[in-house]
C-alpha cells in the first residue's frame, strides 16, 4: 500500500439485527454501507444473547490451540487441501516475501450449515479440489474438549445474521444494478457447502519476532496480513480479542475422567495496547479507514465473487491487518479473531464461463 497514504477514522453504518429481520433497514443506509462512495462494510448489532459468551469461549480457543505441541498441530494438519483445512501456519508469504510464521490459522468448513452430517462440500463432480472437498479436522475431545461444538455454534450463529445481512443487499443490489438475480446473495448464504471459516491466532510480538520486522518503522504497514480482498461473497468478521498471555498462559489442563467439557475462557483486555494495530480497509474512494468491531457486534463485508458476479457494482473491500509492537519486557499480548467467508456453491455460475469452482481455484492457485 502507499506507505504516504493517511489513515483515518470512520465509523461503518451499523444497524440492529432486529431492523434485518424486519426488513425496515433504509436505502439510504444500505447505500451508505455498499453504495460508491461507501466503505463496503456493514456493523450488526444486538445479536442473541449467546453470542457475546460464544465469541469469548472460541477467540480463547484460538491460544489454547496455537499452544499445543508442535506434533499434535502437525497431525491437524492437511497438506493436500494446501492447508487450507485444519491447522496453517507459515504456508502463506507476507508482503517482504517471507514466510508468514506471525499467525496460525484453523480452517472449519462450514457444510455442516445445511447438513450436520456433512464435514465438506460434496466431491462430486469435484475430485480433484481438496481445498473444499477434503473433510474438516477436529482436535480429539481429550485434546481440546468443547472445540469442536463451540466453533459449530458461533459458526452457525454467524451464518444465520449473514442470510439477513444478504438479503438486505439484494435489496439494494435489485434496486441499483440491472439484471441482478433476485434472492442470489440470500440463496448463496443459505444454502452454500463451500462457505468456510477461518480461526486466527496472531502470536504476540516480540522483539525478535516483530512483524515484517524490517519495515517496521512504517506506520501504514500492512505486515500482520497483507492487503487483500476476500474471494468469498459476503465475509462475517467478529471484533478482534487480545489476550495477555503472559498474565493468562493457555495453559491445558491434563487429561483426567475429572477433564472439563470445554475450556475456561480467558480474559480479554478492554482494547489493544497497540491503538494502530488492528484491521484497516480501503474505502471504496481508496481511504484507508480503520475499522474498531464493538465486542458485540458483527462486521460484514462484501468480497470478489460478488464483485464478479455484478459486474462490479459491489466492489470487493481490500483490507489489511496492521500489526500491534513488541510490549514492556515479559508482556505477551495476543490477537484472537474468527471471519467467516460465505460463497457459492462449487457449481454455481459466477460470470458467462466459470462456475465458483473455476473461480476459486485460481485464486487459490494464485494465493498459495
Amino acid at each position: 500500500m502507499d506507505g504516504n497514504a493517511e489513515a483515518r477514522s470512520q465509523s461503518p453504518v451499523s444497524v440492529s439485527l432486529e431492523t434485518l429481520k424486519t426488513e425496515q433497514v433504509s436505502l439510504s443506509s444500505l447505500e451508505n454501507a455498499f453504495g460508491p462512495s461507501s466503505l463496503g462494510i456493514l456493523v450488526v448489532n444486538n445479536l442473541p444473547p449467546e453470542y457475546i459468551s460464544l465469541r469469548q469461549k472460541l477467540l480463547s480457543y484460538a491460544s489454547y490451540l496455537a499452544a499445543l505441541p508442535a506434533e499434535e498441530l502437525e497431525a491437524l494438519t492437511s497438506p493436500s487441501s494446501k492447508y487450507l483445512v485444519g491447522w496453517s501456519l507459515g504456508k502463506e508469504s507476507l508482503k517482504s516475501g517471507h514466510r508468514d510464521t506471525l499467525k496460525g490459522s484453523y480452517y472449519v468448513n462450514c457444510a455442516f450449515y445445511t447438513d450436520p452430517a456433512l464435514q465438506s462440500a460434496p466431491a462430486e463432480n469435484y475430485p480433484s479440489f481438496p481445498e473444499y472437498t477434503a473433510p474438516n479436522i477436529w482436535p480429539s475431545e481429550d485434546l481440546l474438549p468443547g472445540f469442536r461444538a463451540t466453533f459449530e455454534e458461533l459458526a452457525t450463529l454467524i451464518i444465520d445474521v449473514a442470510a439477513f445481512v444478504a438479503k438486505a443487499c439484494d435489496t439494494y443490489a435489485e434496486k441499483n444494478i440491472e439484471g441482478y438475480r433476485k434472492g442470489y446473495l440470500e440463496h448463496v448464504v443459505k444454502t452454500s457447502t463451500t462457505t468456510k471459516a477461518r480461526l486466527l491466532h496472531y502470536f504476540p510480538p516480540t522483539d525478535d519476532k516483530s512483524p515484517n520486522q524490517e519495515n517496521n518503522n512504517n506506520d501504514d504497514d500492512d505486515d500482520w496480513c497483507a492487503t487483500h480482498v476476500d474471494h468469498g461473497c459476503l465475509t462475517g468478521l467478529t471484533s478482534a480479542m487480545f489476550i495477555d498471555e503472559s498474565l493468562n498462559p493457555p495453559i491445558l489442563p491434563s487429561p483426567s475422567p475429572s477433564s472439563p467439557s470445554a475450556l475456561c475462557p480467558l480474559p480479554e483486555l478492554p482494547t489493544s495496547p497497540s491503538p494502530s494495530a488492528g484491521l484497516y480497509i480501503h474505502s471504496r474512494t481508496n481511504s484507508i479507514t480503520k475499522i474498531d468491531i464493538p465486542h458485540d457486534s458483527l462486521a460484514f463485508q462484501t468480497g470478489e465473487a460478488l464483485e464478479v458476479i455484478t459486474k462490479g457494482r459491489l466492489k470487493a473491500v481490500p483490507h489489511f491487518v496492521k500489526g500491534g509492537k513488541a510490549g514492556n519486557a515479559g508482556v505477551r499480548v495476543a490477537r484472537n479473531t474468527l471471519a467467516v467467508f460465505t460463497q457459492p456453491n462449487l457449481w454455481e455460475m459466477v460470470d458467462g464461463e466459470r462456475d465458483f469452482g473455476a473461480f476459486a481455484r485460481g485464486v487459490v492457485e494464485r494465493n498459495h
